[in-house]
């Protein structure tokens, strides 16, 4: 999240959210009464004379509604702000009316609460997506690869490439031209996601993802910034999958928000097997230990928006911040998304048992 306070007021703050995680942020600092300014279209309708109105044009415009309702859409990948437009720069468009704003990552918006920021929000704001370094993956062998970007808890994978290769294992006059082929492709496509920041891993069975490790530099691609991992012997969307599961994903991605949140489930499901009660699920049980402070971490699919209420959930979240407490978000379509969803969407790490 790239976040700068305004010029113009004290109580403002610009805001670029840049990844599904930073939209799980937004919605947990904008409420009610806020008020959001942001470039986007409306449609404008001239009224004729003698006839009906015709169908409109939309037209861009600035504008500031003050917040009546904000909710995450089912993709989890788009934010939903609706409210009353209290300021526009456009003339077609009028005060008093009901507008509703879709932010995505890259959108640029800025935040008036019209009063003082609490800490937590704050907190919020600044520290969304620091400390997680992004990984670009490469699932490879000779038959295919899959390319996948990693930020934060939100695993984004690239359609399989294919090298077109037979199969056979001796030597064809053609094998040797199809794989140099295949590696160029695979690494533009590397290429097309890679960030400023972000680190390369690449895995998968023989000795193919060392050879299009050493391809990387002549394919246009920083090979000091990628590091080949053993250990996972499956190539293509699968072994991207099986890679995120294992225990050199932990190992490689470090300190990640995503190896965090599986060394974190991997906690609970321990304590699960000992019988041990330093764990809560669901967000009624989760409210309880918030009550008492014994709350530690809490990780969180967006699933449990939509067996929840939305603004109950968020109060809890933020409290359990007020307290110290650390909170990760999912995204409820990936692997791990999914573990969490089938504990009741919300799991969290106690500081001491209960009862």
């Amino acid at each position: 999240m790239i976040v700068k306070q305004s010029t113009v007021s004290n109580n403002a703050y610009f805001v670029i959210p840049e990844d599904s995680d930073d939209l799980f942020t937004l919605r947990r600092v904008i409420e009610p009464g806020d008020y959001v300014i942001a470039d986007t279209t409306r449609a404008v309708k001239q009224e004729k004379e003698y006839g009906r109105p015709d169908r409109g044009e939309r037209v861009k415009v600035r504008l500031s509604i003050k917040v009546d309702r904000i909710e995450l859409d089912s993709t989890v990948d788009r934010l939903r702000i609706a409210g009353n437009i209290t300021n526009t720069d456009n003339e077609l468009v009028s005060r008093g009316t009901h507008h509703a704003l879709t932010v995505q990552a890259g959108d640029m918006i800025t935040i008036d609460k019209d009063r003082k920021w609490q800490e937590v929000e704050l907190k919020l704001l600044r520290k969304s997506g620091d400390g997680s370094t992004p990984f670009v993956l490469v699932a490879i062998d000779t038959q295919e690869a899959a390319v996948a970007r990693v930020t934060g808890t939100h695993v984004k994978v690239i359609p399989n490439i294919y090298s077109g290769q037979s199969g056979k294992r001796y030597a064809t006059s053609a094998k040797g031209q199809n794989l140099d082929t295949f590696f160029s492709d695979t690494a533009k496509t590397v290429a097309s996601v890679l960030g400023e920041n972000d680190r390369i891993i690449i895995f998968g069975p023989g000795e193919t993802r060392r050879r299009f490790y050493n391809a990387l530099e002549k394919n246009g691609v920083p090979k000091e910034r990628a590091r080949v991992v053993d250990g996972v012997d499956v190539a293509g969307e699968d072994g991207v999958f099986v890679f995120l599961r294992s225990a050199q994903a932990k190992e490689a991605m470090g300190e990640s928000k995503l190896a965090t949140v599986s060394s974190l489930l991997d906690q609970v499901m321990h304590m699960v097997r000992k019988g041990e009660n330093r764990f809560a699920m669901g967000l009624k049980d989760i409210s309880a230990a918030a009550s008492a402070k014994a709350v530690e971490s809490v990780v969180f699919s967006d699933s449990v928006f939509r067996s929840a209420d939305e603004a109950e959930v968020v109060k809890l979240l933020n409290a359990v911040e007020a307290q110290g407490a650390r909170t990760y978000a999912v995204d409820s379509s990936t692997d791990i998304g999914l573990r969490v969803s089938s504990l009741g969407g919300m799991v969290a790490l106690l500081r001491y048992a209960l009862r």
